[in-house]
């Protein structure tokens, strides 16, 4: 019987397994992907689409193309179950799958409460399909009337997104929105403060306002109420607060982490159960915890690549070595970013069109796949 090889999500820490999945089926290995959409789009674009920068076929790669087209199978669907001791797949619509190994790039999502969810002006920055609606929502608004909005959650999620609002508006010249970033106590307080001081300078200047009064206690359709109760009115939301792994695991009894993404070893292969792999923001790293960056995905790539190879051919794993200090640049719309680099930091334009060479470098990468098959 041929081995099977199931991959949950085709995300950034995949790449390079979707890019060879002819390698495998040429071995003999029966390939499934199974995802929740026929594409994937990188989220380090995500906000220069919301501010009109890129246009969505831009930012996307063609997951179920590249499948089908080098003799894999893709299934639309959701994971949301693991029998690991069986090694059954378990998705939303009831199909069941068995593998002989098994990688997931999940993802993450932003926790929202149920009575929110599917609310006309309240939108999650994850998964990226919610700012296409977003960004197409708040042209029409813009053009009718002056609104408030607000942005829920202090990191550097917030500062990209008030930014690329901001140039949403410039760009269509319609009505310019009252934004307000509600940042808890400390706006990217996990950020050095040569670099808060100069994202904050950035927004300050383009009348964004940062709120640090406190926690956000209860958001509505049309109201931020902080511990402080204190109400704020607003008229549109998104919801920026911190990314959390996908359930599948904790669901699955699966060993996870503090954040309840899937403990991976050094081979990014489960603690527990070898024939389980992953990589991006829905694994805890046990070694090393890693900073959700797609830096990591994409340094995760030939390291997943070979070890699914080798755990399903009986060769030896490959460690995943992290890496050194990663590259951060904020895109803050308009054309302008904010860099940091170990002890380098600098803003302006030059910061933005470093960022705007390595997204689109990195996205041609693959995209090309697409068009070679």
């Amino acid at each position: 019987m041929r081995k099977q090889l199931v991959l949950v999500g085709g995300g950034h820490a995949h790449m390079m397994i979707l890019e060879n999945i002819s390698r495998f089926i040429e071995k003999g290995i029966k390939v499934t992907v199974i995802g929740p959409s026929f594409y994937h789009y990188y989220s380090g674009m995500g906000p220069g689409m919301l501010g009109g920068t890129y246009t969505p076929d831009d930012i996307r790669f063609a997951t179920k193309d590249v499948v089908q087209k080098q003799g894999g199978i893709f299934v639309k669907d959701h994971v949301n179950k693991i029998d690991a001791d069986k090694c059954l797949v378990y998705t939303e619509s009831g199909h069941t799958f068995d593998y002989d190994a098994l990688s997931f790039n999940a993802g993450s999502f932003v926790p929202i409460k149920e009575s929110l969810k599917g609310a006309g002006n309240i939108y999650s920055v994850k998964p990226i399909e919610r700012l296409m609606e977003a960004s197409e929502k708040l042209k029409d608004i813009f053009v009718q009337k002056k609104i408030s909005l607000s942005i829920v959650g202090g990191g550097p999620s917030s500062a990209e997104i008030a930014g690329n609002v901001w140039q949403l508006a410039t760009k269509i010249r319609g009505h310019m929105p009252d934004i307000q970033i509600f940042a808890g106590k400390k706006f990217m307080a996990r950020f050095p403060e040569t670099v808060r001081k100069r994202v904050r300078s950035i927004l300050s200047k383009r009348g964004i306002t940062i709120n640090e009064t406190g926690y956000v206690k209860e958001v509505t359709r049309d109201t931020i109420l902080l511990e402080t109760q204190k109400a704020f009115a607003t008229d549109f939301i998104f919801m920026a607060q911190g990314v959390k792994p996908s359930r599948i695991f904790e669901d699955s009894w699966l060993p996870v982490g503090p954040d309840k993404g899937l403990i991976v070893n050094k081979y990014l292969q489960s603690i527990k159960y070898p024939l389980i792999f992953g990589g991006g923001d829905c694994i805890y790293y046990k070694d090393q915890p890693l900073d959700k960056v797609g830096v990591y995905a994409v340094r995760q790539n030939p390291v997943l690549l070979h070890n699914l190879s080798a755990i399903l051919e009986g060769e030896p794993l490959k460690p995943f070595n992290p890496g050194p200090d990663y590259l951060m640049i904020f895109n803050l719309g308009h054309g302008i970013g904010v860099l940091k680099k170990r002890g380098l930091v600098f803003d302006g334009r030059i910061a933005f069109i470093i960022k705007n060479y390595i997204d689109r470098k990195f996205m041609k990468k693959f995209q090309v796949i697409e068009k070679k098959l």
